[in-house]
């Protein structure tokens, strides 16, 4: 086989390392074991029509080349913010309430991967094989065959895949399935949004299923694929290395020292209201009203840096945490105790690591997501001596896979204070056992396992050799 090409809404160049997070350290390994490759993507840049159309520009990282594209004003309001992350992120959420659906979006949406397709063909060689990368790029693989492009194309979905009920809700969600069908195969994180997929292309679009374990190959709008799961991991010897290296940093001897022996609950997530944030603090809040023992004694770190922050429902969600945390410390504040220390900003990956070390409790409660990196990095950036707890929303795809965390319904707040009360009481030898069970899980399945068997599978496919488009 030839080259890997990588294709996600974003590219991780090599200048921007530190702060890479699971897709960027999995993709970047996948190229270098590959012998070098192509990472194609948009740079993060907004910028003008003559820069747009130019040529993707090209920087070689040993043997991998990082091509990337501007965006134009227009092709990012409708194509990202847009339809994005205003229609695509909340219905695969579970939010339609948060949802909104416009034409012209819509037309961007796929105008936007013509066009990236476009940028990318001069990079593609016959033998190539492409790897393409979430929500923003579900049309990606369709556009590519209407260029005449036979190479191998996979794609991964990183968040959830709705039940058909749910995506119903989207007007053009036939069309977005049919381009999802012109991919050879299909990963998902878990079981139950491979099983979405499956059920909507049986239910509505008139297609077989032969599914055996977690491989299924499918057959709808006269196209053949196979899908698959592909649970994302980290490499957790590598994260545990990291934060022990880090833990006589400053900054973990300074926030020791400011918390004069009080436990620590470490909470980090992108601002999004996906991850339950609002919704963890009034469960601490429970914590300090039903268990006044506690009151002074723990503190709450929630590092939540903004995200889309052009778009509106980013801003109410920030505005009712802030409140939230402001409330909530006014009830319980003392000269010389906040309960809750939220910070809206980005830190250095492994700092965060070292910062999770030192803590005695991970509380990572999404309302809904496809996995949840955090819940398997806080685990292996434990000190095996002296493990914290895990409390983990049953909504996460990692809880199918950690079961020596604490489970929790992120919308019972009195259930996740009892969970955070268990944990923070929580003998030794439990820490230690609950630790070994998480990290035998995920030196199981490692984030080169996730690559690597995608890969191979992808390689294993048929193809469409022979055919000049699928559309």
């Amino acid at each position: 086989m030839g080259r890997l090409i990588v294709v996600s809404n974003r590219v991780t160049t090599p200048s921007e390392k530190g702060s890479a997070g699971g897709l960027a350290v999995g993709v970047s390994g996948a190229l270098k074991d590959a012998g070098g490759g192509v990472w194609f993507g948009w740079s993060g840049d907004v910028v003008s029509e003559t820069v747009a159309n130019a040529g993707p520009t090209l920087v070689q990282d040993g043997p991998v080349t990082f091509a990337t594209v501007g965006l134009t004003r227009k092709d990012y309001d409708q194509y990202y913010r847009g339809f994005s992350n205003a229609t695509l992120w909340p219905v695969f959420h579970y939010r339609n309430d948060l949802a909104r659906y416009e034409r012209d979006e819509y037309a961007g949406y796929r105008r936007v991967n013509a066009w990236l397709a476009h940028k990318l063909m001069p990079l593609i060689e016959p033998d190539d094989i492409i790897w393409v990368h979430d929500y923003h790029l579900i049309p990606f693989a369709e556009a590519l065959r209407a260029e005449g492009i036979a190479n191998r194309i996979g794609f991964f979905l990183h968040i959830p895949f709705p039940a058909p009920q749910v995506l119903l809700t989207i007007p053009p969600h036939e069309e977005l399935v049919k381009s999802l069908c012109c991919y050879d195969l299909l990963g998902f994180q878990i079981r139950s949004d491979q099983e979405a997929f499956h059920d909507y292309l049986t239910r509505y679009a008139h297609g077989t299923v032969h599914q055996q374990g977690e491989a299924g190959e499918a057959e709808a709008f006269g196209r053949a694929l196979r899908t698959g799961v592909y649970r994302i991991g980290v490499f957790p010897d590598e994260i545990a290395r990291q934060a022990e290296r880090y833990e006589s940093r400053q900054h973990v001897l300074d926030l020791k020292q400011s918390l004069e022996g009080r436990k620590l609950i470490m909470s980090v997530d992108r601002l999004d209201y996906s991850k339950g944030l609002v919704e963890r603090f009034r469960a601490f809040e429970q914590l300090l009203e039903r268990a006044p023992q506690w009151r002074g004694n723990v503190t709450l770190v929630q590092i939540a840096p903004p995200t889309r922050s052009d778009v509106a429902t980013y801003q109410a969600i920030r505005e009712e945490l802030e409140g939230e945390a402001g409330r909530i410390n006014g009830r319980y504040s003392g000269l010389d105790y906040t309960p809750i220390r939220y910070l809206s900003q980005s830190y250095d990956r492994w700092k965060l690591m070292s910062l999770f070390r030192e803590s005695q409790i991970g509380f990572v409660t999404p309302l809904h997501d496809g996995m949840n990196l955090v819940a398997k990095e806080y685990v292996a950036a434990q000190n095996p001596l002296d493990p914290g707890v895990l409390v983990l929303s049953v909504f996460a795809g990692a809880a199918a896979e950690l079961s020596g965390a604490l489970l929790v319904n992120p919308h019972d707040a009195l259930g996740m204070c009892e969970a955070l009360q268990q944990a923070l009481s929580m003998p030794l030898e439990e820490r230690k056992a609950r630790y070994e069970t998480n990290m035998t899980a995920l030196r199981r399945n490692d984030l080169g396992v996730w690559r690597d068997t995608f890969l191979r599978d992808l390689r294993g496919t048929p193809g469409r050799e022979g055919s000049t488009s699928s559309s």
